[in-house]
């Protein structure tokens, strides 16, 4: 089979400035499909390959992007303007090489490949674009790119700031090696979900199902109930007894199961299984996430689960999961499309 005629970047430099575009409302509909920052360190391969795969998955786009930043000219004189129009162009020049790099690497990927170089900030960047895109993807850290900007800055402020759902891909995620390696990872593993039945984390658990769905696995749904000292505070005297600990415990696991049974029923039988523990969020969703194809969680939670997700929660599992991680954001704009069971 012939691949696919990619971009030639060495011939024109192509950039877009999507910074006042509204997100498109469906995220099916997103023209840039799977989007992916590069830098050509080894964390960023790995989110290219994970973001290939993904594409290949949802059948659209991969749109590839990195960034480079305009050098501040130190003094207003003809001088200093000369070198700094040289340095941009020098970061031009590396950006459009990372590009071609990139698309060297997916030789043999026979889906549709745009790319997007970009300038200014990576973070700011990846975040205008998340805006037309129905997944980002980047890397857990970088090298030093993005031209100019640590990747690892972005995998930090993408995800919290993103119009898209974004995936983390973890240091050692296995990319495998030919062409077959762009194929969609087959496993029983299932997809975790931290929830809180809050409306905001109802987005988390809807993307969740679809991803469980997509992947023909089972989803877990997973309610973390804040350890007994964070009941009471400094007072001991508030805290409640272990008795009332486990009523309340055994109460929300009745209700999540009967949230799990009405996802199954929405999703044509998808298996939803659920839990309610009494423990540190973050900690349980770092134990999952190494047994698990994908864990899912919102930017942040509210009612019964510990803490503000992408507060702690969110940002500790990044730090520390050992497979990718989802961070869906609050997605206003398709609640309607994504959240059923919570209509406007």
């Amino acid at each position: 089979m012939t691949p696919p005629q990619r971009p030639d970047i060495s011939q024109e430099v192509v950039m877009h400035d999507v910074e006042h575009t509204s997100p498109t409302p469906d995220l099916a509909s997103r023209p840039l499909g799977v989007l992916v920052g590069y830098d050509g360190s080894d964390q960023a391969m790995k989110a290219l390959v994970y973001a290939a795969r993904a594409a290949r998955r949802a059948d659209c786009p991969l749109t590839v992007a990195t960034a480079f930043t305009v050098p501040a000219s130190a003094q207003p004189n003809l001088g200093s303007l000369a070198a700094a129009t040289s340095e941009t162009q020098q970061r031009e020049a590396i950006a459009k090489a990372l590009l071609q790099e990139a698309l060297g690497h997916l030789e043999d990927f026979d889906g549709q490949v745009l790319t997007r170089l970009e300038v200014g900030d990576a973070a700011g960047a990846m975040v205008r674009l998340s805006s037309q895109a129905r997944l980002a993807v980047v890397g857990a850290r970088g090298r030093g790119g993005f031209v100019g900007r640590l990747l690892g800055s972005v995998s930090s402020a993408l995800p919290a700031h993103a119009h898209c759902p974004t995936v983390v891909v973890p240091r050692d995620y296995d990319i495998g090696e030919g062409e077959a390696r762009f194929a969609p990872v087959e496993s029983e593993a299932p997809v975790v979900v931290g929830v809180d039945r809050s409306e905001r984390s109802e987005i988390a658990l809807q993307i969740a199902a679809l991803a469980a769905a997509a992947r023909q696995t089972t989803l877990h749904m997973l309610v973390v109930m804040p350890p007994p000292e964070n009941w009471g505070g400094w007072y001991a005297s508030l805290m409640p007894g272990t008795d009332v600990i486990e009523q309340e415990r055994k109460e929300l696991e009745k209700e999540v199961a009967a949230d799990a049974a009405a996802v199954s029923a929405q999703h044509d039988g998808l298996p939803v299984t659920s839990e309610v523990l009494v423990s540190d969020a973050a900690s349980e969703l770092i134990a999952r996430s190494g047994r698990a194809q994908l864990t899912v969680v919102g930017t942040r939670g509210h009612g019964r689960m510990a803490s503000a997700l992408l507060g702690s929660v969110s940002r500790t599992l990044l730090m520390h999961a050992e497979g990718p991680v989802l961070v869906v954001p609050d997605l206003d704009p398709v609640r309607n499309a994504v959240n059923p069971r919570h209509p406007r």
